[in-house]
């Protein structure tokens, strides 16, 4: 019995450890506060410790002497926090009703386990940079609450204690305690000041942090030269010959390999069956090339549920009963046939025609027509179909898009051409006359289709390996990326820093990035005046990273106007403010209508957003 639990224990997911953990480490504090060991300053309530302390007070006293910097300080900060708070208040009631009306797919940003800010439990937040982002969530508590205690001695409003609050030993949150009766005697004005001096100084953390951040630590980084194995396909002739996740392929046979275009273009006109590389550790492995199937087109005449029976992951052995491991070999066994025929690693056969896979253009285009009749495919009997593949074009193949482009070159609106297409697995040709091109800078005949995938829609590698997009996330954060989100603006470059660890799952980047960890930092090298440092860059680079990553969900994670929120206790502040000038009898009843009325729609639109695509699906 013992022996099966030992054996399960490596079975248990992150989750599961970290309830063990709290559990024990519930009993363990229980036991301590009852046998008087805990001093009166530490609280247990279940998980939940909370340690109170007065000391600092003095501090905040001299600190808190320029009252004036501090006011006009805070006033900056509220103002920026009313914007947002109304941001937020509307942001996230479309945001629910959007998810009502049209519950979207989950996704596993909507994963349980992934709303806890836990590493290793959350699986965007990797363990590997747990430390850096632990440190970034006690600089953001520390900051946020020590500004709520520096402003209550600015508006002389006393502090009863300040602590911390932990689950288990992982610090969530941090707390100033003002005296009450002092709170209520001060004017509204240094209320508002004391809610927002919280979120003021994360957006000044915030500021910092990315400042040195993409400035002189993010300049001190480049990409080290080679291409970048983000994945290695199962069942791949780099599985096979032990290319792993993290590896920089530098040399390929005698081509040196600066990225991974080159790696493409190299290994897209290599015919070697065997090819000799070079790792960025100076280790050499020979790789046996095999043509892995990595995608199939939803129209291919190949795929399995159609007549064929070609699969991702299938070993393309033969075509048309010659051997083929290489793409350059593929192309030649095809050649300019219509209908091939591929045999696969498990002996099974597949004939069907290949060609190039097109979708119909939107027949209301400009220059093409107002109406489905009006499209050149329907207009010559053609069905325009979402998807399907032309065989040939004027008597010319076309497995590839540059071949529709040849076959149309110098052709003008007004002419015919022969197209041979499968449409709904029947074979057709029809005669096309082209339209006007209506595409800018185009000129000549249109025949109205955009080319999606070649060769019948199958792609195939003969290494098998998934290339990381390491230039382009560090052009992200530098800014230097042309697909920076907003273009390089500052709320461009905001979204970026907020989506990073997980923009593969909302982005369909494919890679998350949480920092320069394990996994992508053999991608990475240090250089310029920073370089002295060495890998120690990387470690500041992430300290900085999740210190204002934190500090920027903080803000505006408080900047929601719902309570006890600081959003909400500004928002009770406003309200009041207004609802004294109006002629009410009983203006804390109206107050409190108000604001629960707003703090109960957050907090329902809060929910639908967390929850809501995995609750209506």
């Amino acid at each position: 019995m013992i022996d099966g639990l030992l054996q399960a224990l490596p079975a248990l997911g992150p989750l599961t450890w970290v309830v063990i953990g709290v559990a024990a480490y519930t009993l363990v504090a229980y036991w301590l506060d009852g046998q008087g060991y805990l001093p009166e300053s530490v609280s247990v309530s279940g998980p939940i410790t909370t340690i109170h302390t007065k000391r600092g007070r003095a501090f905040l006293d001299w600190l808190a002497g320029p009252k004036r910097f501090w006011r006009a300080w805070t006033n900056v900060g509220l103002g920026v926090t009313l914007v947002i708070m109304v941001g937020m208040f509307v942001l996230l009631l479309r945001q629910g009703r959007s998810i009502l009306q049209n519950p979207p797919a989950p996704t596993p940003v909507n994963e349980p386990a992934n709303v806890l800010v836990i590493p290793g439990v959350n699986e965007f937040l990797p363990l590997s940079v747990a430390p850096e982002i632990l440190a970034g969530l006690l600089i953001g508590l520390v900051v946020h609450e020590g500004g709520h205690g520096l402003l209550c001695r600015v508006g002389n409003i006393d502090i009863e204690s300040m602590g911390l609050v932990t689950l288990g030993f992982l610090p969530i949150g941090a707390f100033v305690e003002p005296d009450e009766e002092s709170q209520r005697e001060a004017d509204r004005g240094a209320r508002a000041r004391m809610f927002a001096a919280g979120v003021t100084n994360n957006y000044a953390v915030t500021i910092l942090a990315f400042a040195l951040l993409l400035g002189p630590v993010v300049g001190s980084i480049g990409v080290a030269s080679g291409a970048a194995v983000g994945g290695v396909l199962p069942g791949s002739a780099a599985d096979d010959a032990g290319i792993e996740p993290g590896d920089r392929i530098v040399m390929a046979g005698d081509r040196e390999i600066e990225n991974a275009t080159e790696l493409d273009a190299y290994l897209a006109t290599s015919t070697a069956g065997e090819l000799t590389v070079q790792l960025g550790d100076g280790t050499e492995t020979t790789v046996e090339r095999s043509l892995l199937v990595t995608r199939l087109h939803g129209g291919s005449p190949f795929d399995r549920e159609g007549a064929a029976g070609i699969d991702v992951n299938d070993t393309i052995t033969a075509v048309n009963g010659t051997e083929v491991d290489t793409e350059r070999g593929f192309r030649e066994a095809v050649g300019n046939r219509p209908v091939v025929e591929l045999r696969t690693e498990d002996g099974r056969t597949t004939t069907a025609p290949m060609g190039v896979i097109v979708r119909a253009t939107s027949p209301d285009l400009p220059g093409v027509g107002g109406s489905a009749d009006d499209h050149p495919l329907n207009a010559s009997g053609f069905p325009a179909r979402d998807s399907f593949t032309v065989l040939s074009i004027a008597g010319q193949s076309t497995h590839t898009p540059a071949d529709v482009t040849a076959a149309l070159d110098g052709r003008e609106a007004g002419d015919s051409v022969e197209v041979v297409a499968v449409v709904d697995g029947e074979r057709r040709t029809e005669t096309v006359t082209l339209a006007a091109d209506y595409r800018e800078g185009e000129t000549g005949g249109y025949l109205g289709i955009s080319p999606l995938a070649s060769y019948g829609g199958i792609q195939t590698s003969s290494l098998g390996v998934d290339s990381y997009p390491a230039a382009e996330f560090l052009g992200l954060l530098t800014g230097g990326s042309e697909t920076a989100v907003g273009g390089g603006s500052v709320i461009g470059a905001t979204l970026v820093i907020l989506l990073l660890p997980f923009i593969g799952a909302v982005g369909g980047a494919g890679y998350n990035f949480a920092g320069f960890v394990a996994v992508n930092r053999n991608f990475y090298e240090v250089t310029g005046p920073l370089e002295p440092l060495g890998g120690g860059v990387f470690l500041l680079a992430n300290l900085l990273f999740w210190t204002g990553w934190i500090n920027l969900n903080l803000a505006f994670f408080n900047c929601i106007p719902g309570y006890p929120l600081d959003g909400g206790r500004i928002l009770r502040a406003c309200v009041e403010a207004v609802v004294s000038r109006l002629p009410i009898e009983d203006k804390h009843a109206a107050t409190r209508a108000v604001t629960t009325s707003v703090g109960l729609a957050m907090l329902a639109s809060l929910l639908l957003v967390v929850f809501g695509p995995q609750l209506l699906n």
